[in-house]
C-alpha cells in the first residue's frame, strides 16, 4: 500500500507539544508520511508563548512547491498561519491544479492552550478562503464564536454558528470541538450542511492539564485518514481515539499545559 503523503502548513512549537512537532508525530504514528511548510517560528513552552516570528511568505510557498513537485501530496492540513499575507498566498497556491482536488483539514488556530494569541485580527479575517477550500474545519468553541461572531453557549447555539459559517463563507464541513453535554460529557459535532443534523461523538472528560496540542493532533489525524482513503466520519472517529490515547499517555512534562504522550500504543 502506498503511504499517505500529508502536507502540513503550520507553525513550529519549540516546546514540542503542538504545531508542526505534534503534527509530524501524529501523521507518522498513524502510518503517513509528514511533509511541512512552516509558517511561523514560536518561542514557547508549557507556560506560554514568548515570541512569534512569521516566515516570509515566499519561503512558505517555496516549501509547498518543493514537496508537491517531487514527493507529491495526498492530503493537506493547515494549522497556525503566520500572517494574513501568508493565508492569502496559501489559498492561491491551494487553488493550483496539483493541489486543488485534495482533501484539506483546516484548524483555525487563534489562541494557544496556554491562552497566548497566535493570530491577528487581520489573519483571522483572511481565514474565509481557507474555510471555503477545506473539506472540514475544526474550530474549538472559542474559535467558532470568533469566526461566526455568534454565542456558542449550548448545542443549539453551536449549530446556529456552524451553519452560519457554512452559509456565509461557503465552507466545507465544520467540526465543532469541545462542547459540554447536559450530562457533563465532552462532545464534538460535525456539521456537513446548512440543515443536515450533525454527527456527534461523546466521551468522558480526561482529567489532565497536559493537553497542549490537542487541536493540532486531531486535525492532523483527520488529514492522515483522508489521505489514506477513509471517509470523513471514520477519519474523525479514529482521530478522536488517537487524541484520547495521547492524553491518557501524557508524560507530565513542564509546569503548565504539558505535551501529550505520543507512542505506538496511542495509534
Amino acid at each position: 500500500m502506498t503511504i499517505a503523503r500529508v502536507l502540513i502548513i503550520a507553525g513550529s512549537d519549540s516546546g514540542g507539544g503542538a504545531g508542526i512537532q505534534a503534527d509530524i508525530k501524529t501523521v507518522t504514528l498513524l502510518g503517513g508520511h509528514a511533509m511541512t511548510a512552516i509558517t511561523a517560528i514560536t518561542a514557547q513552552n508549557t507556560l506560554g508563548v514568548a515570541a512569534v516570528h512569521a516566515v516570509p511568505t515566499g519561503m512558505v510557498i517555496a516549501q509547498i512547491d518543493a514537496v508537491a513537485g517531487d514527493i507529491g501530496v495526498d492530503a493537506v492540513k493547515i494549522g497556525m498561519i503566520g500572517s494574513a499575507e501568508i493565508a492569502e498566498a496559501v489559498a492561491d497556491r491551494l487553488d493550483q491544479p496539483d493541489l486543488a482536488a485534495l482533501p484539506l483539514v483546516f484548524d483555525p488556530v487563534m489562541i494557544a492552550t496556554s491562552g497566548s494569541r497566535l493570530a491577528s485580527e487581520q489573519t483571522v479575517a483572511a481565514f474565509g478562503r481557507l474555510m471555503r477550500r477545506a473539506t472540514v474545519s475544526t474550530p474549538n468553541l472559542d474559535e467558532l464564536a470568533a469566526l461566526s461572531a455568534m454565542p456558542v453557549v449550548g448545542e443549539r447555539e453551536i449549530a446556529a454558528a456552524a451553519r452560519h459559517l457554512i452559509l456565509r463563507t461557503g465552507s466545507g464541513a465544520i467540526l465543532a470541538t469541545g462542547a459540554t453535554t447536559p450530562n457533563g460529557l465532552l462532545a464534538d459535532l460535525l456539521f456537513a450542511g446548512d440543515q443536515a443534523p450533525p454527527t456527534g461523538w461523546q466521551a468522558e472528560r480526561i482529567d489532565t492539564i497536559h493537553d497542549h496540542g490537542t487541536g493540532c493532533t486531531l486535525a492532523s489525524a483527520i488529514a492522515t485518514g483522508l489521505g489514506q482513503g477513509m471517509d470523513l466520519v471514520d477519519a474523525i472517529a479514529r482521530a478522536r481515539r488517537f487524541v484520547r490515547g495521547a492524553l491518557l499517555a501524557s508524560p507530565g512534562l513542564g509546569r503548565g499545559h504539558g505535551p501529550m504522550g505520543y507512542a505506538p500504543g496511542t495509534a
